[in-house]
């Protein structure tokens, strides 16, 4: 019987992994209220045999929210109800990054709380729509150009959105710098055309990045903290652009001399998007010389093929996680894994589509 890797034990920074299969983080709308709930705990607990489990992305802040039904971690009610998650994700042996995502300009004002602003490091409105719950499908809206004064006030929200997740019993924080949010906003110089310190050369369009990677990770430690990358990713009207390369081989250095846990790269080619070139993924694992993630498409024999070759450390599961809550003992034992998954209830708000889906059932056999 073949040895595989991604079933073996890793530490990540100050947490223990049973092994290498980490669940990605994926929207899933069930926050009524934005408030985590029992069935969020439920969902979390069932996929719990992942040897790390990254949350859905999590608003720091009131202007950080952006799809209907999404979670917050900036107020007491939301940090107690995520305390729920980590208690039955623990209480099962498994361990838990909150995914913290200001979606910046990909928002509606129906999807926000009243006063809160839609802010970006530019006033450029995104190509598109968002669905909101109160008149279903809306075109973006012009965001707010940030100003000075907004960029320390969301560092300081992205940083007590932090220490909340220690709070709530979280194992540690994941920043989303991908998929056209606004961390990922700051890096492209489509989205951003500022001209002061936050814009213009790569330096500079890498700045908010690197602030609220190093403010995070001193509020929490550096071993807690996490990012998210999708460098050649084009989710939320964000497109290529002369300097990828460049600026990722810059941001992975800068991120590798902050010494945070782990960089978590997404390939969202599986879904139809262009594919992170192979040499991306090489120069950012040599840049960066702590914990690598790779992320899209996998299956069991590729995942175990990159963590062999050590492009990558730990890979992220999707989608197969939706299905197949056992997906790590479906692995682990050749099981069947369940192709039935129901994409028209991934945003809905009840239980239908995200905790009914069955465990593996062994076939007894007649004597």
């Amino acid at each position: 019987m073949k040895h595989y890797n991604l079933f073996t034990p890793l530490q990540l920074g100050t947490t223990a992994l049973m092994n290498r299969i980490v669940m990605a983080p994926m929207t899933r709308c069930r926050a009524i209220g934005n408030i985590p709930n029992d069935l969020m705990a439920k969902y979390y607990e069932q996929r719990s045999g992942a040897g790390l489990i990254i949350t859905e992305g999590t608003s720091p802040s009131r202007k950080g929210l952006g799809y209907a039904r999404i979670p917050g971690i900036f107020n007491t009610k939301q940090t107690e109800g995520w305390k729920k998650v980590t208690t039955a994700v623990h209480l099962n042996g498994g361990k838990i990054f909150i995914q913290l995502m200001h979606c910046g300009r990909i928002s509606h004002p129906l999807n926000m709380p009243e006063g809160a602003e839609i802010i970006a490091p530019s006033a450029i409105k995104a190509a598109g729509q968002m669905w909101t719950d109160a008149k279903q499908l809306q075109d973006f809206v012009v965001p707010k150009e940030m100003t000075n004064k907004d960029i320390i006030q969301t560092e300081n929200e992205f940083v007590a959105a932090a220490k909340h997740a220690i709070e709530a019993g979280f194992d540690g924080v994941e920043l989303h710098v991908a998929n056209g949010y606004l961390l990922e906003e700051f890096l492209s110089p489509i989205s951003n055309i500022r001209e002061d310190e936050y814009g213009g050369s790569i330096e500079n369009r890498c700045r908010f990045v690197i602030e609220v990677a190093t403010t995070v990770a001193a509020a929490i430690g550096k071993e807690n903290t996490g990012i998210r990358l999708s460098p050649y990713g084009v989710a939320s009207d964000m497109p290529h652009y002369p300097g990828i390369d460049a600026t990722y081989n810059y941001l992975s250095k800068k991120l590798s001399t902050l010494g945070i846990a782990y960089i978590h790269l997404l390939d969202h080619s599986a879904m139809g998007a262009p594919a992170v070139p192979i040499e991306i993924k090489k120069s950012i694992r040599d840049n960066f010389h702590q914990t690598i993630i790779l992320c899209g498409g996998y299956n069991k024999e590729s995942a175990e093929a990159d963590i062999e070759s050590g492009l990558a450390d730990l890979v992220a599961f999707g989608r197969p996680f939706i299905n197949n809550p056992d997906l790590v003992e479906r692995m682990i034992n050749d099981w069947h894994l369940s192709q039935d998954l129901k994409m028209d209830l991934f945003y809905s708000a009840d239980e239908k589509g995200y905790t009914d889906y069955p465990f593996y059932q062994k076939q007894s056999v007649a004597v």
